[in-house]
């Protein structure tokens, strides 16, 4: 049996896959809980669509039932981009379920597990965006709304060993990124540009900071959020 568990949210494609693998590299056992499973066989993939509240809980149960899970990771999200003459309540409450409600209750299926060995990791994948950016009403509220939510479990988890931190993105090339601004356009080039470090993120730039708190020798890191943007969430560059 592996020492470590990771159930990873989006665990199927970009980031999450990404993360699985470094995880698996590791020799830790990593379970993927997306709409579609991945291509990595050294994977546990399991289907579910997040944004259903009892389905995520019957596949919250049925994981921890089954494996004594020590890390968790809130990494699968959506955009939504509009206008705020666009955006709709109905994006806000979706949101909300993804990348709040959905952690919530996963959260919940592991910790009981996580308590009786006294360890545990719980990370989220937010964004920049949570400082701000134009179109993003429904998402910056809801990875803002990650922050806080990290900050208060980090509090009541400190002293079950338990850790509680936040990854903050932003702007990594993904298909999320691509879906907004095209791939090779002089858009993105221009965006590049205009980053302090003069590039934009991989996926390996994101999967290094999670690594990094993940470990099991981070337990004096708790409540914080790191800011993986190559400088954009210092000033005022717009993105």
């Amino acid at each position: 049996m592996t020492e470590y568990t990771a159930v990873i949210t989006g665990g199927n494609k970009g980031i999450g896959a990404d993360l699985a693998a470094a995880m698996v590299a590791k020799g830790w056992h990593v379970v993927s809980l997306a709409r579609h499973t991945g291509e990595a066989a050294e994977v546990e993939h399991i289907i579910c669509d997040l944004s259903d509240p009892v389905a995520v809980a019957q596949a919250g149960a049925d994981i921890a039932a089954r494996h004594q899970v020590t890390h968790f990771v809130q990494n699968a999200g959506i955009i939504l981009p509009n206008l705020i003459e666009d955006a709709r309540p109905e994006d806000m409450l979706a949101l909300t379920q993804l990348h709040l409600g959905a952690a919530l209750s996963l959260t919940q299926a592991f910790l009981p597990a996580m308590k009786a060995r006294g360890f545990g990791r719980i990370l989220f994948n937010a964004s920049r965006a949570a400082l701000g950016a134009k179109t993003r009403t429904a998402y910056s509220a809801s990875k803002a709304g990650m922050i806080g939510m990290a900050r208060t479990w980090a509090l009541e988890l400190a002293e079950h060993g338990i850790t509680v931190n936040v990854v903050a993105p932003g702007p990594i090339l993904t298909d999320n990124f691509w879906g907004i601004v095209s791939k090779g356009s002089d858009q993105e080039s221009d965006l590049a540009r205009r980053i302090p470090v003069g590039r934009l993120g991989t996926v390996d730039d994101v999967t290094r900071a999670f690594m990094f708190l993940a470990d099991p020798d981070a337990g004096f890191i708790t409540g914080q959020t790191l800011f993986v943007c190559g400088g954009a969430s210092i000033g005022t560059v717009p993105i």
